[in-house]
């Protein structure tokens, strides 16, 4: 035994492919997709201050700014909101006031540089506006860091002392996102590590680098409510300039004279132009007759009986997103047709491994008696015999159950039933009972098997 043991010749395993690239590519990919994610999902969450809405004192989401508007009306502050440039310019004209631009950049570039031309005492507050704004506002200043979020911070938090009396009474706010600077030889009081700064130009001009302290969902955090209040409080009146989109370009009959004597402000900051007899206030109606200037939010788009625009899926996220969607999409289905089986017939391939037939039969019996298969079981080992015995009897296949097992016990001398019952008896009930119709199955065919005319078990045909 010892001989032929080791005259088995080994079987030669092909070498074992290692897939390591799976190991790199499935991390990496997780990296990139929650990158992808964090990406659309910041974006997504950043409010756009070309939104209709945005900042607006009539606007009660989260990007609106009505409680803003309802916390300045509180302290006895008028509010004139204009939805046209031309028209804000106007209603600042009878005395000092204060200018609010939540958008900067939705101003058209040929009236920039009309917002510093305010009246004397008056103050301009810009919203993180950009270095186009700034040029054509010809300000000293110029934007330089811009970080990824918000940051609240306090008002000393470079180390340099805040002089700015709304900044250090209101203490740590959500200012802290696009920082400005001025030039080394200009005095302008910065506050918030640069978020917020003040300068004296032809008019006084206030640049704060986040609009979070101005909008409804973060007004109330920290002393985001009392620096927006301080920077737009105080006797002056507050001219809001509330633009629904990119401002058109001027004409000449848009009921603005350069020396300001084209028009005359109106009750609640509507202002006529001379001879045309539009309203100023971005060519909408006139508040009705006995309304007070300072009405409750969406009482404008009341009257001028505007409905809120629709907001469809495909308008709620920006060209971009789409496009990574359908890259995306495009990518998940190349790995699909990549990890895809290849239609067509079956192609036959080398075995990895050679296995022996009694380690094959011993584990399919190993599963048998793991699921306590003794029915199925005994009926393979039936169908197996009556294969054995049906070409040996000179049988067809159809043959009925009863003639093949008086044939049998005719062969094998045993009584009709007997041979019935082997080759189509009930389920064995027990383990052994299955052991011994197996042994009897393979007497039977041996026996019959040994018979004249009839081949034998180690016969070839």
């Amino acid at each position: 035994m010892t001989s032929t043991a080791a005259a088995t010749p080994a079987v030669d395993r092909p070498p074992r492919r290692t897939r390591r690239r799976h190991r790199v590519l499935i991390p990496l990919g997780l990296a990139l997709l929650l990158i992808v994610a964090t990406l659309v999902a910041h974006a997504v969450d950043q409010p756009d201050p070309g939104d209709p809405g945005f900042v607006s004192p009539v606007a009660t989401d989260d990007d609106g700014g009505s409680r803003l508007a309802t916390a300045l009306r509180g302290q006895g502050v008028a509010i004139h909101r204009e939805t046209n440039t031309r028209s804000a310019l106007l209603a600042t004209k009878p005395g000092p006031a204060t200018l609010f631009v939540p958008a900067p950049e939705l101003v058209h570039p040929d009236t920039v540089a009309d917002l510093a031309d305010l009246p004397a005492g008056s103050r301009l507050v810009l919203v993180d506006p950009s270095r186009r704004v700034l040029e054509g506002l010809g300000v000293p200043l110029a934007p330089t860091e811009r970080r990824w979020a918000t940051r609240a911070t306090g008002p000393d938090a470079d180390g340099h002392r805040c002089p700015l009396p709304e900044a250090a009474a209101a203490g740590t706010a959500a200012v802290d996102r696009q920082r400005y600077a001025a030039p080394v030889n200009w005095a302008a009081p910065r506050c918030y590590a640069g978020g917020l700064v003040r300068v004296t130009w032809r008019t006084e001009v206030v640049v704060i680098g986040a609009s979070d302290p101005f909008r409804n969902d973060r007004i109330d955090e920290l002393g985001n409510r009392a620096l927006a209040t301080g920077l737009l409080g105080g006797p002056r009146p507050v001219v809001w300039l509330d633009l629904d989109g990119p401002a058109p370009a001027p004409t000449g009959s848009d009921g603005f004279q350069g020396d300001g004597t084209g028009g005359s402000p109106a009750a609640g900051g509507a202002t006529r132009a001379a001879g045309d007899g539009r309203p100023g206030s971005g060519g909408r109606p006139d508040p009705p007759a006995g309304r007070p200037a300072g009405g409750q939010p969406g009482d404008d788009d009341r009257a001028a009986g505007r409905q809120s625009p629709e907001n469809p899926l495909w308008a709620a996220f920006p060209a971009w997103f789409w496009a990574l969607l359908v890259q995306l999409a495009v990518a998940g289905l190349l790995v699909v047709l990549w990890r895809a089986r290849r239609l067509g017939p079956p192609v036959p391939e080398p075995l990895p491994v050679t296995v022996r037939s009694a380690e094959t039969v011993l584990g399919r019996a190993r599963l048998y008696r793991r699921a306590g298969a003794r029915g199925p079981a005994a009926e393979t080992l039936r169908a197996a015999a009556r294969d054995r015995l049906l070409p040996r009897l000179n049988l067809p296949p159809d043959t009925p159950p009863a003639e093949v097992a008086a044939r049998v016990a005719v062969h094998a001398g045993l009584d009709p039933d007997r041979a019935a019952e082997l080759l189509h008896g009930d389920e064995p009930a027990t383990d052994q009972e299955l052991l011994e119709l197996a042994r009897e199955l393979d007497g039977l065919t041996r026996t019959v098997g040994t018979a004249p005319d009839h081949p034998t078990e180690g016969d070839s045909r």
